[in-house]
Order: C-alpha cells, then structure tokens, then sequence
C-alpha cells in the first residue's frame, strides 16, 4: 500500500542458477526482506553515516535492532513515526522498554 491506495510492481530477474521458479522467488523475497531491513537502519538511524569502530559497530547495531524490536512489538507500523513518538519522551521510552510481548496461543 501507499498512500492507501494498493500497489503492484513487476520486477524481472536474470540468473543463471537453476532452480525452479518457487525456488528463485523464495531467494528474491528473502533478499528484500533482508534490505528493506538495511533501509529502514539507514535512513531512520542514518547506520552508514557513523563512524564506529571495533565493539562499537556491534553494540551499536544491537542497539539499533531492539529498538526497531521494541517499536514494532508497541505497534507503530513505521519505525519513524515510533521513533518521533518517543524521541523526547523518556517516560514513553521506558515505558516501551519494559513492555512484554503477547504470547500468541
């Protein structure tokens, strides 16, 4: 969806793995979820523009991941608009830190 209004696109792939077309769809899917991932850390979190090193990457990468984590688990359906709700609220944001999730049955 955008703007709330359904969206299609047709996108072609050549390769030259064999694989059955499932197969490939699967691979392609699972690609793009990965870098939908990697899009959302760098414009919302702006990931590619710091500069850490060693230990830091890492932590600050976790730390990047719990809160796009804790975000979705409160329901926001887009990281920016739960990160401007909790930015400058601390109240908000421990209060999303100590939220438990549903256990689904």
């Amino acid at each position: 969806m955008r703007d709330g209004k359904p969206f299609n696109a047709t996108h072609r792939f050549i390769t030259s793995l064999r694989t059955t077309p499932e197969a490939l769809l699967r691979l392609v899917r699972e690609r793009w979820s990965l870098e939908s991932w990697h899009w959302i850390r760098d414009t919302q979190f702006r990931e590619d523009a710091h500069r850490y090193r060693g230990n830091g990457a890492g932590a600050m990468a976790t730390l990047r991941t719990a809160a796009m984590n804790l975000l979705r688990l409160a329901g926001f359906g887009s990281i920016r608009e739960g990160l401007q709700a909790v930015m400058h609220n601390i109240t908000a944001l421990l209060a999303l830190a100590r939220r438990q999730p549903e256990l689904k049955p």
